[in-house]
């Protein structure tokens, strides 16, 4: 029997695939446990359809990431900290700090998580922050932290 599989089953498929199981399995756990359909005419349609549209929201997502990873690349995100001896500050700067301070400056906001701050700056000056918009799309932040007086 032709099942399409609605979760990953460990061994047999994963969600989305179209295979060829056993009656029985397919019977017995497959259907009676919500994990597979059968491949009717009308459910390969209807996974066809669900599939381009995840594809075209995709598609969407990424432009909407491109266009967001232009107009950061053009900014330059102040920030004022306390600094000591030879321009080092006195605590440091983190991926965070910088989202909240590109939200409150420019009105963009970027979650925490996608700027990949290696280790948080504790230097005064201009440092280039890498940020991972998608897994396909990725740019840079300018950051200048500057003495607070």
């Amino acid at each position: 029997m032709k099942v399409i599989f609605l979760k990953e089953v460990k061994g047999k498929g994963k969600k989305g695939e179209v295979k060829n199981v056993s009656d029985g399995y397919a019977r017995n756990y497959l259907l009676k446990n919500n994990l597979a359909v059968e491949a009717n005419h009308g459910n390969i349609k209807a996974l066809e359809a669900k599939q381009q549209k995840e594809e075209q929201i995709e598609q969407k997502e990424k432009e909407e990431a491109i266009d967001l990873k232009d107009r950061i690349a053009e900014l330059t995100v102040e920030m004022k900290a306390k600094s000591g001896d030879a321009g080092r500050l006195f605590g440091s700067i983190t991926s965070k700090q910088i989202a909240e301070s590109l939200e409150k400056e420019h009105g963009y906001k970027i979650d925490k998580r996608k700027i990949e701050l290696d280790q948080p700056i504790r230097a005064l000056g201009y440092t280039t922050v890498p940020v991972k918009f998608t897994s396909e799309v990725s740019g840079s932040i300018k950051v200048h932290v500057s003495e607070q007086k």
